[in-house]
């Protein structure tokens, strides 16, 4: 008895639960804060595997240097040495990745609001660096071309979870539709 409160509180003061698929005014998505929770941990599990599994493997043999060949050594990344710009900019994603969604993460953790331009830019830099992970490791364009992927990824992204939702959708008809309808 001494947990209860008397007389209960007037309805005014309970908490309204929200019915599932509304969307506040001011809430990018319709997400709260437990879903981007989710969201982050995902991201940030994926781009630390992502920077501990290259692409291409690793060398299973020492081959010292003789003149004819590269040498490296057992365990050394095969992308490092064969593709080495390539390389780099794939760890560079996979770092920007993993650094922008731990900030994610954090920023939520410490209650900060989920249409915070914080949250909003990690989320967009995070997202689009997993884009441009994929798109490094596969090595079938030129390296300026997938950082521009990568640059129009993040603007698009930014652009969505930025403005509001009945300018979200022109922007979508704009790019996505016939321009007839």
């Amino acid at each position: 008895m001494s947990g209860q409160v008397y007389p209960p509180p007037p309805a005014a003061m309970a908490p309204q639960p929200q019915p599932h698929g509304q969307v506040a005014a001011n809430n990018w998505a319709g997400n709260d804060a437990n879903t981007l929770l989710v969201v982050a941990t995902l991201i940030t599990t994926l781009t630390y595997q992502l920077g501990c599994s290259v692409p291409g493997g690793y060398w299973q043999d020492t081959l010292p240097a003789d003149g004819k060949q590269k040498p490296h050594e057992a365990g050394d990344p095969i992308m490092r040495d064969k593709h080495p710009q390539r390389y780099w900019v794939f760890m560079a994603a996979s770092w920007m990745g993993f650094l922008a969604s731990m900030m994610m993460t954090l920023s939520l953790l410490v209650r900060l609001p989920v249409d915070s331009r914080q949250v909003r830019w990690s989320f967009a830099v995070a997202y689009s660096s997993l884009v441009l992970t994929f798109i490094v490791s596969q090595a079938k364009t030129h390296i300026s071309i997938d950082i521009a992927i990568w640059l129009v990824t993040v603007v698009f992204l930014w652009l969505m979870i930025s403005v509001r939702p009945e300018h979200r959708a022109r922007i979508l008809r704009f790019f996505c539709c016939n321009r007839e309808n």
